[in-house]
């Protein structure tokens, strides 16, 4: 596994938030990054932009940042600090319906994305297109919000606006939705981590959640994080 010392340095840039528990995902996407290396890339709701920018720099791809509405604007800032920002292109892409033919892509990527689709439906058709536009033997690297327990729900009703619309997945929707894949491999991360937003203590409680990861069951995280090969 890489992991390099840039990757690390970077991940607040490249996760935005709850870095500790989403940055994760690179344990299990790293070495899909690396065996497709100066490939084309889409990420999907890329927002500000920070996974684009982990491509470009650590793995040096050739990256559409994409979002409902154009993202340059916003992703543009940070991306001028790229180390290559030529590589990073932008395009306003609705992830259900994607304006790309067959077969495009090394990789499609995207992360606290498909939620927000609120339908189950639509999350499985945003799935199938992005299988769709992949290469055969290309990848697709997700990590996403999932309903974790009980008090996860709860305390996401009380403090969190857009949990009205979101639906958060369930661990027997992973299945299902990449079930067209040829290979599918993802974890579970991320219990205690969510309940504060002060960083100090949410860096404290993440590495406790990654302690004590072997013994916390899957139903109770709130990340799911793996990939999904065609």
């Amino acid at each position: 596994m890489k992991k390099s010392k840039n990757l690390m340095l970077n991940s607040s840039l490249y996760f935005e938030w709850d870095v500790e528990t989403w940055g994760r995902s690179i344990e299990l996407w790293d070495g899909q990054l690396l065996e497709r290396q100066g490939g084309e890339a889409l990420e999907i709701g890329g927002r500000r932009g920070g996974i684009s920018m982990m491509l470009a720099n650590e793995y040096a791809m050739n990256v559409v940042c994409s979002d409902l509405n154009d993202p340059e604007p916003s992703a543009s800032i940070i991306h001028k600090d790229a180390v290559n920002p030529s590589l990073i292109t932008y395009r306003a892409i609705d992830c259900t319906n994607i304006d790309y033919p067959d077969e495009i892509f090394d990789i499609v990527i995207f992360k606290s994305v498909i939620g927000a689709l609120g339908d189950k439906a639509k999350q499985q058709k945003a799935v199938d297109e992005m299988r769709r536009v992949l290469k055969k033997g290309g990848v697709l690297l997700f990590a996403e919000n999932m309903e974790g327990s009980f008090f996860h729900m709860f305390l996401r009703k009380r403090f969190i606006s857009w949990s009205i619309y979101w639906r958060y997945l369930n661990v027997k929707d992973i299945d299902v939705f990449f079930s067209d894949f040829e290979k599918v491999q993802y974890k579970f991360t991320g219990c205690m981590a969510i309940l504060t937003g002060q960083r100090i203590v949410k860096r404290w409680l993440s590495f406790l959640d990654a302690k004590l990861d072997t013994v916390i069951p899957k139903k109770m995280k709130y990340v799911v994080y793996g990939y999904a090969r065609k």
